[in-house]
């Protein structure tokens, strides 16, 4: 190594954030995460055991992923290679499948390949890894802020483990700053005191994300270096070090749970306004706005169903379009669409229905089809079908028959409401049955 390249290494090594000086090299040192790295727990019996599978990590920013696929390579003493979605495609890939496999014919070693933000890969390059984690080539870590059952691939999906991390608490978060003070090479060096309410704000600031809080104390830290000896860090030096507003709740919180139930209970009233504020709220807040949207469908069709089957179209439209445009512009496509189904008509009868089909399969015995519906495109078929079916359009769309078993003749299921479109279908069926009694009274 020449001087050149000496002087590149200290200062990058100088110029580290503090997330990255502090970042552990063994589980006993990591925060957070207790389901999965506490004695007894997964992640910790296959790193003793030294079994380690492809796996996703999923859960939010600055919470480790990225540290424990480190810490599960240097305990199993697997060669670690890092790309990012963002950034990589499949030349990238090609280039760490063709190092894993010259760690394995070279040095009988094998190789993680840590995929950052692995939700942003399509569906080709998804692919292109499936042969290589199944026959053992990687072992795939893959870090992804999304839901994984969404946005990876089912057949890779189907062949990793899948660990959902949280993000940290309050009681992590405090340790975290104790041990930057302690222990970084450069803060350990300072004389720093920092206020409890300073501290409170600080760990309501970072929203369960580790890196936030680092980043945050260490511009705290150093904004305060040269004004006196001792540095003191209150509640207005960590305001104006943050980079944002404090955020309204944390996806993992109470308030979470209660801001997306008032949202759906406003849409379900009517109330635009109401409804409008709470996903403003959410926006403001971070939340995932394919959450939102995913939640809008079902609402569309649980709250608002026949009464205006537009509802649905218009709410997989909103879904497809914030996928393709992104923040902030989504915020666009949200409002229109929470507007329209927020004034639509609501009824709930889809949704009655099928609770109530489903209970009474799960209730009552299984019979077998009716004859006459069965399937009649497989061998033998004629010997089993007994009764004619009969073909509807062969009488202008409708015709009268049984299509339920004979002791289930009488059961209902989908009691309509006379709202919107739902009114067409009760007229439709009145006029069928009209139609039954007068065949039935000639």
């Amino acid at each position: 190594m020449d001087l050149f390249e000496l002087n590149k290494k200290i200062q990058l090594e100088k110029n580290k954030p503090l997330a990255d000086r502090l970042r552990p090299e063994d589980l006993k040192d990591f925060i957070g995460q207790k389901h999965l790295v506490s004695d007894g727990q997964i992640l910790n019996r296959m790193i003793k055991a030294d079994k380690i599978y492809s796996m996703i990590l999923y859960g939010p920013p600055g919470i480790g992923k990225t540290t424990l696929s480190y810490i599960i390579s240097k305990k199993t003493k697997m060669a670690f290679e890092k790309i990012s979605a963002v950034t990589s495609g499949i030349k990238d890939i090609k280039e760490k499948i063709k190092l894993a496999e010259d760690n394995l014919s070279y040095e009988n070693k094998k190789t993680i390949l840590f995929i950052d933000e692995i939700h942003r890969f399509n569906k080709s390059q998804q692919d292109y890894l499936l042969p290589f984690v199944e026959n053992g080539t990687i072992i795939l870590i893959g870090a992804t802020t999304e839901n994984p059952y969404f946005e990876i691939n089912k057949a890779l999906i189907s062949r990793m483990y899948v660990f959902e991390l949280k993000p940290l608490d309050d009681n992590d978060l405090s340790d975290l700053i104790n041990l930057a003070l302690k222990k970084d090479i450069y803060l350990n060096k300072l004389d720093i005191k920092i206020e409890q309410d300073a501290k409170n704000m600080l760990i309501k600031y970072s929203n369960g994300d580790s890196r936030a809080l680092l980043n945050a104390l260490e511009i705290a830290v150093f904004s305060e270096k040269d004004k006196n000896d001792k540095i003191v860090i209150d509640k207005e030096v960590i305001k104006n070090s943050i980079q944002k507003k404090i955020v309204i709740y944390d996806r993992n919180s109470d308030r979470h749970y209660d801001t997306i139930s008032a949202f759906i209970k406003s849409m379900r009233g009517s109330d635009v306004d109401a409804s409008l504020y709470y996903l403003a709220k959410m926006l403001i807040s971070g939340e995932d706005i394919k959450f939102i949207a995913r939640r809008m469908i079902i609402f569309a069709s649980e709250d608002i169903g026949n009464a205006n089957p537009f509802a649905l179209v218009m709410a997989n439209n909103c879904f497809e379009s914030i996928n393709k445009v992104g923040m902030p512009e989504a915020r666009i496509i949200l409002s229109q669409t929470v507007i329209y189904l927020t004034t639509s008509r609501k009824n709930n009868s889809s949704y009655l229905a099928i609770d109530k089909a489903m209970d009474f399969v799960k209730n009552n015995k299984d019979l077998d089809v009716i004859n006459k519906l069965k399937d009649t495109h497989y061998k033998d078929s004629s010997k089993i079908v007994k009764d004619e079916y009969i073909y509807p359009h062969s009488f202008g769309g409708y015709v009268k028959q049984d299509y339920l078993p004979e002791e289930f003749l009488n059961e209902r299921f989908f009691y309509p409401k006379p709202i919107g479109y739902e009114k067409e279908i009760i007229n439709y069926l009145n006029e069928i049955k009209r139609e039954d009694d007068g065949n039935n009274a000639n």
